[in-house]
Order: C-alpha cells, then sequence, then structure tokens
C-alpha cells in the first residue's frame, strides 16, 4: 500500500518538488529572455539568411542530450574550458563552482530546451505583418511604443507557446540535471528513479508519476487562464 500522505509531507519529497520547480521556472525565464531578442532579430533578417542562421538554433537537435550534457562538463567543471580562461587572463584567482550544482544544471537545461522556444515564437514573429509596426509610427508611435503596443501583442501566442513547452518538458528532464547536478540537484524525475532503482517501490514511483502529470496539467491550466491561451490561439 503507497502511503501518499508521505509523499506530499516528507521533507524528502518536498524538497524534491521545490528544487524541480525552481530550476524548471528558472530555465523558462532566462529561455525567454535569451529567445525573444534572438527570434526578433531573426524575424527582421532577410528570410533566406534567417533560414541560414536558424541552422544553429537547430544544431542541438541533431545532437543527444548525452553527449551535450557531456560537452557542458567538460566545458563547467573545475579544471574545464571556461575555468582556465578566466584563470589564465586573470579574471578570477580559484576556479568558479559552475559544475555538480544548481548553475550547472540550468546553463545544460537551457542549451536543451531553447530551441523549443525560439521555434514558435520565431513562425509567430515571422507572419507578423511589418507594415503593421511601420503604419503604427506612420500615426505618430515611436519605434519602441510601436513595438510595445503592436508588435509584442501579436507574438504572444508564439511566446506562450514556447513557454508551455519549456516549461512543461523541464518539469520532467532527468539526464541534464542528473549529470551536471551531480547529485545535489534531485528533481522529480531522479526521485522516481531512485525509488524504482533503489527502494523497488514502484507504487511510489507511479505515484510520483501521477503528481508530475497532474502538476504540468495544472500549469497549463493556470497559464490559459491568465494569458488565455485558447483566445490567443483563435484569432
Amino acid at each position: 500500500m503507497v502511503n501518499y500522505e508521505r509523499i506530499f509531507t516528507s521533507p524528502i519529497y518536498l524538497k524534491t518538488f521545490v528544487t524541480t520547480f525552481k530550476v524548471s521556472v528558472a530555465v523558462t525565464i532566462l529561455c525567454v529572455f535569451l529567445g525573444y531578442p534572438l527570434c526578433y532579430w531573426l524575424s527582421q533578417l532577410p528570410e533566406k539568411k534567417a533560414n541560414l542562421l536558424m541552422i544553429f538554433v537547430l544544431v542541438p537537435f541533431w545532437t543527444s542530450v548525452l553527449v551535450r550534457t557531456y560537452a557542458w562538463l567538460v566545458l563547467l567543471q573545475n579544471k574545464g574550458i571556461i575555468n582556465s580562461i578566466l584563470l589564465s587572463t586573470g579574471l578570477i584567482e580559484k576556479p568558479l563552482q559552475l559544475a555538480y550544482n544548481m548553475t550547472g544544471s540550468v546553463i545544460g537545461m537551457i542549451h536543451i530546451m531553447l530551441p523549443f522556444l525560439v521555434l514558435p515564437l520565431y513562425a509567430t514573429m515571422r507572419g507578423i505583418d511589418p507594415d503593421l509596426v511601420r503604419a503604427a509610427i506612420g500615426l505618430g508611435s515611436s519605434p519602441r511604443g510601436a513595438f510595445w503596443r503592436v508588435f509584442l501583442p501579436m507574438s504572444l501566442p508564439g511566446l506562450m507557446a514556447g513557454i508551455v513547452l519549456v516549461f512543461i518538458l523541464s518539469l520532467g528532464f532527468y539526464i541534464t540535471p542528473a549529470l551536471l547536478g551531480g547529485g545535489r540537484v534531485q528533481m522529480l524525475a531522479q526521485r522516481i528513479e531512485s525509488t524504482i532503482t533503489i527502494y523497488s517501490n514502484w507504487g511510489a514511483a507511479s505515484a510520483l508519476g501521477v503528481v508530475l502529470l497532474l502538476v504540468a496539467l495544472i500549469m497549463i491550466w493556470i497559464l490559459n487562464r491568465v494569458f488565455g491561451l485558447g483566445k490567443l490561439y483563435v484569432k
């Protein structure tokens, strides 16, 4: 018999839930800050040039997640490339702790998740008629005002779709936090794996899986209520 009350009240499980949300929210926010300016820049370029540059965004899809994670491990560890460069230039006196913690997990996950935000957002931005922005400027608005009042609202469907994809996928991510977290970053997927392999408690693992699914559905519902995703897509 699975003790469901223990899953929701145990400090270990509560810490796992908090860590999962912290990492997922951090990855989502940073992907937005990185992805939105990138998509806006690409959308303003000629289509052929923008499509060529999009290849660099798609490169992560052509490489195994495990390979990319180990590549970041080589870059971020104490004797890795980044710390070696910073030490040789005198910018730091001792290696930065970039790996085997939450910082390394977030960096690695951003590299993997960023394309999931860029692709729907870029497609939406590319479909926005530039004449609308020019018309707003011609009617007396400043370029910044035209962006905030015209371009940004019209790009919200792609932005919200990207946010949902990144956040939901981050909730169930396993490989990158397991390797770059060094065991110090325990997310829900890792807790499910350890519950099965170490304790052979399939009931508790199944309950955690259901909880993860319910959390994902609740977050989609909240985003739909707050941002009106359905209305955005209908428009």
